[in-house]
C-alpha cells in the first residue's frame, strides 16, 4: 500500500497505462478498491497534473501525473443534540415517535448530525440499545428521510432483540398514507418482486428484472411485498374514461420492509408517489384554468419530497407483551396537498 492517510500520492502514467479507465489503474497501485476510489473523485480527492477529476470513467493518459489523497479518519462517533422529538410513547424499554419529514435517521455521509440517533442520544441519556452498533444506537427499523410518520427504537438490548424479531417475521403492523399520480390497476392488490440495487443508479433500488409475481425468476435482490389499497380519486386524467382521476390516495401496508420498497413498488406500476425525487416522473401538474385544478398545480409544484406518510404502527410489546397500536396524523404540508386535492372532483 502505497498511500499514506491525509497526504498526496502520485504517480506518473506511462505508454502502458494508455487508455485504462481511471479508477481501475488508480486501485491497481493504490490498492483502494474502484468504490472507495469513486468516493475519493466525487470528494475532489484525485487529481491530473493538479487538476481536480471529476469523472471515474475518463481514460488514463501517458506523461499525466495523476495524485491521490485519502482524508485523515474523522471521528463521527454520533453525538447528542437537544432536537425536539413528538414523542408518541416511551417506557424503560423502548419510545415510539412521530419522526418529521428532513430528519435522517441514523448518521451517513452528508447527514452526520441533526439525525433521529443524535437526537435520541440526548433525549434517552445513555439508555438506547447497542445492538446497532456506534452509530445506530437504539435503531430496529427506519424511514427515509422525507418520509413521516411513527418509528419505534429500542432503549434495551431485550427490546432491541424482541422488536427485530417481529421484523424479521413481518407480523409488525405498518400502513403508510400515500398519494400517487393515476390509479394502480388493479385497485387494490399485492405487489411481489425481488428488489436490488439499480445497475444504472447507485441511489436508486429497482424491481429485478422477471420477478414480478415470480420469486424464481432470479436469485438477485431481496423478496419485497407490498398490499395497497385504493381509497379516494381526485381529478379526472387528461383523454381518460370516467373514473381514472389524476391523483390517487392510497394505503400500503408492507409485509417486509426493503429500502425505497414502496416508492419503487408504486413507480414500477406506474403510479409514482408525488414529488418523489428519486421514483417520480418529474412531470408538472397539467391543469385546466379552473382554480381548483391551478391551486392543485401549484401545491404539486411546491411539494419537494415524497408523499409518503408512515400512518399506523402496531406491535407485540417485547418485554410486556401487551399489543401496542400508534397512528399519527398527517403533517401540515402533505395534509395542505390532501386539502388541495379534495377541492377537485372525486373519482
Amino acid at each position: 500500500m502505497t498511500n499514506t492517510e491525509g497526504t498526496w500520492n502520485a504517480r506518473t502514467a506511462e505508454i502502458a497505462d494508455e487508455g485504462q479507465r481511471l479508477d481501475k489503474w488508480l486501485s491497481s497501485w493504490t490498492e483502494l478498491s474502484r468504490s472507495r476510489i469513486r468516493d475519493l473523485v466525487e470528494s475532489g480527492n484525485v487529481r491530473a497534473n493538479g487538476d481536480i477529476i471529476s469523472k471515474v470513467t475518463r481514460k488514463v493518459r501517458a506523461d499525466i501525473e495523476y495524485a491521490v489523497r485519502v482524508p485523515p479518519p474523522v471521528d463521527d462517533t454520533p453525538m447528542p443534540e437537544n432536537i425536539p422529538l413528538d414523542i408518541l410513547f416511551e417506557d424503560d424499554h423502548l419510545i415510539v415517535l412521530n419522526k418529521a419529514a428532513g430528519m435522517t435517521v441514523h448518521p451517513a455521509p452528508g447527514s452526520r448530525s441533526a439525525t433521529l440517533v443524535n437526537a435520541l442520544l440526548f433525549h434517552c441519556a445513555g439508555s438506547l440499545s447497542g445492538i446497532g452498533g456506534v452509530m445506530r444506537p437504539g435503531i430496529v427499523h427506519r424511514l427515509d428521510k422525507d418520509t413521516s410518520g411513527v418509528m419505534v427504537a429500542a432503549k434495551s438490548d431485550k427490546a432491541h432483540q424482541g422488536l427485530s424479531k417481529q421484523f424479521a417475521k413481518h407480523s409488525i403492523e405498518r400502513v403508510y398514507t400515500c398519494l400517487v399520480r393515476g390509479i394502480p390497476k388493479p385497485r387494490s392488490g399485492r405487489i411481489e418482486s425481488r428488489l436490488a440495487r439499480s445497475p444504472n443508479d447507485r441511489k436508486k433500488q429497482s424491481v429485478v428484472r422477471g420477478t414480478m409475481g415470480d420469486m424464481e425468476a432470479s436469485d438477485v435482490g431481496r423478496h419485497a411485498v407490498t398490499h395497497y389499497k385504493f381509497l379516494k380519486g381526485f381529478g379526472r386524467a387528461q383523454h381518460a374514461s370516467i373514473g381514472t382521476p389524476k391523483v390517487s390516495q392510497l394505503d400500503c401496508q408492507l409485509e417486509t420492509g426493503r429500502t425505497h420498497q414502496i416508492r419503487v413498488h408504486l413507480a414500477h406500476i406506474a403510479c409514482p408517489l408525488l414529488g418523489d425525487p428519486l421514483y417520480g416522473k418529474q412531470r408538472a401538474y397539467a391543469s385546466s384554468n379552473k382554480p381548483a385544478e391551478e391551486a392543485v398545480r401549484v401545491a404539486v409544484a411546491a411539494f419537494k419530497r415524497q408523499a409518503l406518510h408512515a400512518r399506523h404502527l402496531g406491535f407485540v410489546h417485547p418485554v410486556t407483551k401487551e399489543f401496542h397500536s400508534f397512528e399519527a396524523p398527517l403533517p401540515p404540508d402533505m395534509q395542505h396537498l390532501l386539502d388541495v386535492l379534495t377541492d377537485l372532483p372525486i373519482n
